[in-house]
């Protein structure tokens, strides 16, 4: 028996191919969940519903109605939400200096006023289904404890989102409802796929790690498998599934032109 037998899960932002959205559905469809994945490609997201013997939704996290309409098919098509992810966001590299009103103008639509959506969407849900609520979950990042260069717009609308889970946990906890945020580090997924392919790069954040190596999609997913168990007595949280990263902190600037550096002259001499 799975450990989401019986259960049924959100998860909004799996409809790219292979990335951290998608690997959460897989492992709580596996564990026995009923999941309905959303995002903005219905192609994609019809494939792994059908893979899954789940559902899904087309859904934009920037649009209060598409939310709010994403959170009452799930509650229409399983009777109720006992999960819901929110593995949405946009890695913006951007010097403070050179960022733009209209950069600055999405990344808040997409991470404050879109987690907002979330948020207030399946908590009333949630908090229909007494006595029991549900478990919200957000992905936020690991750079809003261990800062990087060039990310003032992205850590602030993070750590905005991570802020707001903590007001969920304090407000609606005595309605059985659970939120967390979960903090991914530096994760080979499709939104990375450049910056892995870069010479020398992950050499420079390798070290950072006391466990060794950097975190995988399958190490998110199980941190937000536990926090929709039963067993997972947690809230208002932001969980690190990331090998110890926040201890060392994230390379900076120089160390990664450093190491990406330092790898390129050695293929030029090979």
């Amino acid at each position: 028996m799975g450990q989401l037998e019986g259960k049924s899960a959100v998860v909004l932002g799996a409809a790219s191919k292979g990335n951290i959205g998608q690997v959460i559905a897989r492992l709580f469809a596996s564990e026995g969940a009923k999941v309905m994945v959303a995002g903005r490609h219905e192609d994609v997201l019809a494939e792994i519903a059908e893979e899954i013997g789940g559902a899904y939704a087309l859904c934009d996290i920037t649009s209060h109605a598409q939310v709010h309409a994403l959170a009452d098919k799930a509650k229409s098509e399983f009777g109720r939400v006992d999960a819901a992810i929110n593995t949405t966001g946009w890695g913006l590299l951007s010097n403070l200096l050179e960022t733009t009103e209209e950069q600055l103008d999405q990344i808040c639509a997409l991470q404050f006023k879109g987690v907002h959506h979330f948020l207030q969407a399946f908590v009333k849900v949630m908090s229909e289904q007494q006595p029991t609520g549900g478990s919200i979950i957000s992905l936020s990042s690991a750079t809003t404890k261990a800062l990087i260069n060039n990310h003032a717009a992205y850590i602030g609308t993070k750590r905005a989102g991570e802020a707001m889970i903590e007001c969920v946990a304090n407000d609606f906890g005595h309605l059985g409802i659970r939120a967390n945020s979960v903090s991914p580090a530096f994760t080979e997924s499709p939104m990375t796929e450049g910056a892995f392919a870069t010479p020398g790069l992950v050499d420079a954040f390798t070290p950072r790690y006391p466990l060794g190596r950097l975190n995988t999609s399958e190490d998110v997913a199980h941190a937000c498998l536990w926090l929709c168990t039963d067993f997972a007595f947690v809230t208002g949280q932001n969980i690190q599934p990331n090998g110890g990263l926040t201890l060392r902190g994230n390379p900076q600037a120089k160390d990664i032109e450093a190491a990406v550096g330092a790898a390129m002259a050695k293929m030029q001499e090979g």
